[in-house]
């Protein structure tokens, strides 16, 4: 189907079709640019401080520890809250990966499941820590939902997850302790049928 310009630019304004004309040329010119090999190297992302990194996070964790030695909770907050958001996109990121590869490459499956993963836990430490950071302010109705989280990511039965939901009790937010004891039946259900 052929679409005028001219239609494109009554339907869409011109600044649609400006858009449209640089995001065909930039494509053909990237594909150039690709091939050049007298043009400057691409860069790699940067590990150390591109939010698109596990340092990066890791850093910022570091940062947010300092700062609630220093009790300077609004700081801490801040910092917490930057690692989690980064280590949460880096998981996704590399669940997709992961996804993309499922059938194709099992090596490169797995290495993206085994960041997926990692990130995970890391943003789940994040999480946990940015909970302790409001139980600190007195602020519960912040921290439980993030306990909450934790709890559906790591499951009662994960030393976090265990930890997650001692702070829930000690908060009051739950009535019973958990103490990582193995599920149990109830008389009921292991009587036999007569």
């Amino acid at each position: 189907m052929v679409v005028s310009l001219r239609y494109l630019r009554y339907s869409l304004g011109g600044w649609a079709v400006t858009a449209l004309s640089i995001a065909l040329l930039g494509s053909a010119s990237g594909a150039a640019l690709a091939q050049t090999s007298g043009a400057d190297p691409v860069r790699p992302l940067d590990q150390a401080t591109s939010s698109l990194s596990i340092a990066s996070g890791q850093q910022l964790m570091a940062e947010a520890e300092a700062a609630i030695a220093d009790q300077n909770y609004p700081l801490a907050e801040t910092k917490l809250t930057e690692a989690r958001e980064s280590f949460n996109q880096l998981s996704t990121y590399y669940q997709e990966l992961a996804q993309m590869f499922v059938g194709v490459d099992t090596q490169l499956n797995r290495s993206h499941r085994e960041k997926a993963l990692a990130t995970a836990q890391l943003r789940d430490q994040a999480t946990y820590q940015l909970a302790l950071v409001y139980r600190a302010q007195d602020q519960p109705n912040e921290a439980v939902p993030l306990l909450m989280e934790i709890l559906r990511s790591q499951q009662p039965t994960r030393d976090l997850g265990q930890r997650a939901y001692q702070q829930l009790f000690e908060l009051g937010f739950v009535d019973e302790p958990y103490n990582g004891r193995a599920a149990t039946t109830s008389p009921e259900a292991t009587t036999p049928a007569e």
